[in-house]
């Protein structure tokens, strides 16, 4: 894993200081961009005008203009402005939801048995935030993908999350009454339904894969389904649920350990995502592990300021039980290491998480950036 190890962060975290904000683009660089007469069709070369007229990065848009049509000038206009406006993350977001939930109610639709396409549907579109799939769309365009070719993926990825929630919520595993602020699946329809619920979401999930996924060669479907396979069986989920299970109430679940089980029940699923998005868009290697890197952080973020909110949020807040790690006794950061230090952690990974954006195109990785921000600081 290249995202920072808590063992020996923990050693040294009295040498942390957070990074500042990331840099942006300056202005001067689409100035530059747009005199390039070979990348921008230029009417007068640059090579042609004397160097006491040539306009420089500082120049004021009316110099510009001087040399430009009125067409051109409105266009050098568009990009500045582009440019100097800030990313709309929560705009961003909505449009992506609203996308992938759509794309939902159309996979599952209701029809016969009904009880148990009810009880799928109950909550595969109770809401959320969409941050699975989303991640998936976002990794397919970073590299170079359309959306589409990555949409069966994404809901893939969220039907088998949402298959995870189910199970999560029984009696046998967390016995969760509350989930996205309504009564958990089994509440409704009973144990025996919700668990087929689960069942029917993770095979169907591969199925859309194989099926929808249109475009895209099929040696990177095939990957991609191994991929989510992976992360979802005893190298990834499964396997941090059980050692979850396993440590409830134990003396000598350590740090090494928690990281084991968040890495494995919580980042796997996320870094699958990315992974997913990443190879159907046509990443290539180098790009899916820079991507993976980034996801396995974020994901292992996630789950540190999910254990900060279980004990400084309420339900209400959370929309979900707040405070039952403490009652199953269960292995958190901030039990290991205090609030503050979990803080601090988070603040590390987000960090990190980031860097492994550094190679990517500025514009088209500000989405992924905006999302870590948002599993950093995210209140419920």
């Amino acid at each position: 894993m290249s995202c920072v190890n808590l063992s020996t962060w923990v050693q040294t975290c009295s040498l942390f200081n957070q990074a500042g904000g990331r840099s942006r683009l300056s202005s001067s660089s689409a100035l530059n961009n747009l005199f390039h007469p070979l990348k921008n069709n230029f009417p007068i070369p640059l090579s042609s005008i004397p160097k006491r007229h040539r306009p420089s990065p500082s120049s004021s848009l009316s110099t510009v203009s001087a040399l430009l049509t009125q067409q051109e000038t409105e266009t050098v206009t568009e990009a500045l402005e582009e440019e100097k406006a800030p990313f709309n993350f929560k705009a961003y977001m909505i449009q992506k939801a609203n996308s992938v939930n759509q794309a939902l109610d159309d996979a599952v639709s209701l029809r016969e048995p009904q009880t148990i396409h009810e009880a799928m549907r109950y909550s595969l579109l109770a809401g959320g935030k969409r941050v699975r799939p989303v991640l998936c769309l976002t990794a397919c365009e970073l590299v170079g993908g359309d959306e589409s070719v990555a949409m069966p993926a994404a809901l893939a990825v969220e039907m088998i999350h949402t298959m995870s929630l189910i199970h999560d919520d029984l009696p046998c595993m967390d016995n969760d009454d509350l989930r996205r602020g309504k009564p958990t699946n089994h509440k409704v329809f009973g144990e025996d339904v919700a668990v087929l619920a689960g069942d029917a979401l993770l095979a169907f999930a591969f199925e859309h894969i194989a099926v929808s996924t249109a475009g895209v060669t099929p040696s990177r479907i095939v990957r991609a389904i191994g991929e989510l396979a992976k992360s979802i069986g005893t190298e990834g989920l499964v396997a941090g649920q059980v050692v979850d299970i396993d440590s409830e109430g134990s003396d000598d679940a350590g740090l090494e350990k928690l990281e084991f089980i968040h890495i494995h029940k919580t980042a796997a699923l996320l870094e699958a995502s990315v992974v997913l998005g990443a190879i159907l868009g046509g990443g290539t290697d180098d790009e899916v592990e820079k991507l993976r890197s980034f996801a396995r952080c974020i994901g292992l973020l996630f789950q540190v300021v999910d254990d900060i909110l279980d004990v400084t949020k309420s339900s209400q807040e959370l929309g979900k039980t707040a405070g039952k790690d403490l009652v199953a006794d269960k292995v958190t950061y901030p039990k290991l290491i205090g609030i503050e230090k979990s803080k601090e952690f988070a603040a590390k990974l987000n960090k990190e998480a980031q860097e492994q954006l550094s190679g990517f195109d500025a514009h088209k990785a500000a989405p992924l950036i905006a999302l870590a921000n948002y599993i950093a600081n995210r209140q419920n």
